[in-house]
């Protein structure tokens, strides 16, 4: 009979064994969802046990050959660690700040087609006149001053101290940050948030009035988000990725490998 695996070490190896299988799965799942730019955008989640360090794609590899055991493990100076390399100087200098000052254990960041072309307009406020875009009300933070490529530690920090305690920034002429305690929530958030963006455009290009969600049910939704179903075993991101992945087990299971 195999033995339990139920030392503190073995625990720990389980943990970072399913961190990478999660982290990977987020890869598959944004190129079928078109949020990806073939090799370019990083994801990154802090590895379980080890301070100051994240898992990260592989630079160079397009984002479907992502697997849980080639993800890289990077110490927050850009040093790679475990793995073969290399990183990507934007993803260092980006999500480590982001990492260590908002203490999100995932970060992830895209140019994904429609928070994208928002981030281009003159205003690219996110609006409130979609049910998905509402538990976003109060939680996005704004960056209009782009700087290039974020090539220093410096960069980052900025946009740390810009994202203060929101889950989002949405990055002038650049794209968006979200962030999560889980690859899970941070996922789903923003999987919501570029379905917001694009119903958005998609009404603006109407040229009709748009309707706007009232501050009183933007305050009845604030106090529903917090509401916890009895019947539910897990929260709503946890359920929503689980069915990603399974449907990642029947068409690519290799993502796990």
């Amino acid at each position: 009979m195999d033995s339990i695996q139920n030392t503190p070490q073995d625990m720990l190896e389980a943990q970072r064994r399913q961190a990478r299988i999660d982290l990977a799965a987020a890869h598959r799942l944004a190129v079928l969802d078109d949020y990806h730019e073939a090799i370019d955008n990083h994801f990154t989640l802090l590895v379980p046990g080890r301070p100051r360090r994240f898992y990260l794609n592989e630079f160079g590899l397009h984002w479907n050959e992502v697997t849980a055991s080639n993800l890289i493990e990077v110490a927050f100076d850009g040093t790679v660690v475990e793995g073969r390399g290399p990183a990507d100087r934007s993803a260092i200098c980006i999500h480590a700040p982001i990492h260590e000052a908002t203490g999100a254990a995932c970060v992830l960041h895209t140019h994904m087609p429609y928070c994208t072309a928002l981030s281009q307009l003159e205003d690219m406020t996110v609006e409130m006149t979609g049910q998905g875009a509402l538990q976003f009300e109060g939680r996005i933070a704004y960056d209009y001053d782009y700087n290039g490529f974020a090539h220093e530690h410096a960069e980052g920090e900025r946009m740390a101290a810009l994202m203060g305690d929101k889950v989002v920034l949405m990055m002038a002429n650049h794209g968006v940050v979200v962030i999560g305690d889980t690859v899970a929530q941070a996922y789903r958030r923003l999987y919501f948030l570029e379905r917001s963006c694009r119903t958005q455009l998609f009404s603006m290009w109407t040229g009709q009035r748009r309707r706007f969600v009232a501050p009183e049910v933007l305050e009845k939704m604030r106090e529903q988000a917090g509401w916890k179903d009895p019947t539910m075993a897990m929260g709503a991101s946890d359920y929503y990725f689980a069915a990603m992945k399974r449907m990642l087990d029947r068409t690519q299971p290799d993502y796990a490998e």
